[in-house]
């Protein structure tokens, strides 16, 4: 018996070594995926980050005031071993705050290093304002640039209210007070007091072109009527530096002093939350419902206006509207 009782323990506490040796088994194999994984990914940050190269950083969509992103370009500025810079722009352009903190985060960098845009399929308004931070822009022969302004949009539904049988009472301190509204048409003073903001931002805008571009004021006013242009166009308009796609912007750091030899490593953002994903779909339903569709519309409202419609404050976006020739 006393024999047979040494045999069950015994095999217990051979199960319970096999049974440890499996855990650290499954441990260093979970370690050595993610050590494969933080190698062979985008990010390749313990690695090609810390050794000398050329950094790129895509600024795409509607652009916003984006912690994140600033937080990047700030980062690259103060790595030793970024020896130049590209920013891939493809953008309509986004808000004009948002567009003017790139711009800034961009010129700081540029302080310290070589700094070139590559334009892809557009840089427009605030995308547009962003490549002037850079020293040297280049585009595609095909690629959209310019629409250099400045608008303020708002939704008037107080004719849907009025169809719904719905009347908004406000009581405000003065006439100006939360104008203009979404639930009357806007008045007069209303207008003129969000026109002459415009005017302010559109002058403070152009003010940035004629000083990168080297313009001189009318110049840069008879560029600014809003136009978009080809690169083919920019480029004769001396919007842009030249024609071509990363490896003209290779060639230029070359001639800035960057070596050749050195890896393009491409700067990609941190996962974000969703939660900015789910408001905007929350929104999407809203205006789906405001407009009397079903919510399986969403997706075509998203397609149609992208993050556009939620965007606050000034904005300095290029988009076509849609409408014909001389419509009202």
């Amino acid at each position: 018996m006393a024999n047979t009782a040494d045999a069950i323990i015994d095999r217990r506490k051979l199960r319970r070594k096999v049974t440890f040796w499996r855990i650290v088994a499954l441990l260093v194999a979970a370690f050595a995926l993610i050590a494969i994984y933080l190698i062979t990914s985008g990010s390749e940050g313990y690695t090609s980050k810390s050794v000398p190269h050329i950094a790129k950083v895509r600024v795409e969509g509607t652009i916003l005031e984006d912690e994140e992103l600033l937080k990047r370009l700030k980062d690259i500025g103060e790595s030793d071993a970024v020896k130049g810079v590209i920013v891939s722009i493809d953008s309509p352009g986004g808000t004009t705050a948002g567009g003017e903190a790139i711009y800034e985060s961009v010129r700081k960098i540029a302080e310290k290093k070589p700094v070139v845009a590559q334009v892809g399929t557009l840089a427009a308004s605030a995308g547009y304002m962003i490549a002037v931070a850079t020293d040297h822009i280049v585009a595609r022969q095909s690629s959209i640039v310019g629409s250099i302004g400045v608008l303020f949009q708002y939704p008037d539904i107080s004719e849907l209210l009025t169809k719904v049988g719905v009347k908004v009472e406000t009581i405000k301190s003065s006439p100006l007070k939360a104008e203009p509204n979404f639930f009357n048409p806007a008045s007069d003073e209303a207008k003129a007091m969000i026109h002459r903001m415009i005017i302010d931002s559109y002058n403070w805008f152009v003010g940035l072109v004629e000083d990168r571009r080297k313009f001189n004021h009318e110049q840069a006013l008879a560029l600014a009527d809003g136009s978009v242009f080809t690169g083919r166009q920019a480029l004769s308009n001396k919007l842009i530096d030249a024609l071509g796609g990363e490896e003209k912007a290779l060639e230029w750091l070359e001639g800035k002093g960057v070596d050749p030899k050195l890896k393009v490593v491409e700067w990609n953002p941190v996962e974000k939350s969703t939660f900015g994903s789910l408001f905007s779909q929350s929104a999407m339903k809203m205006a789906a419902k405001l407009l009397g569709l079903p919510e399986t519309s969403t997706g075509v409202l998203h397609e149609i206006t992208g993050d556009r419609m939620f965007l606050d404050g000034l904005v300095s976006v290029w988009h076509v509207d849609g409408k014909p020739v001389g419509a009202q």
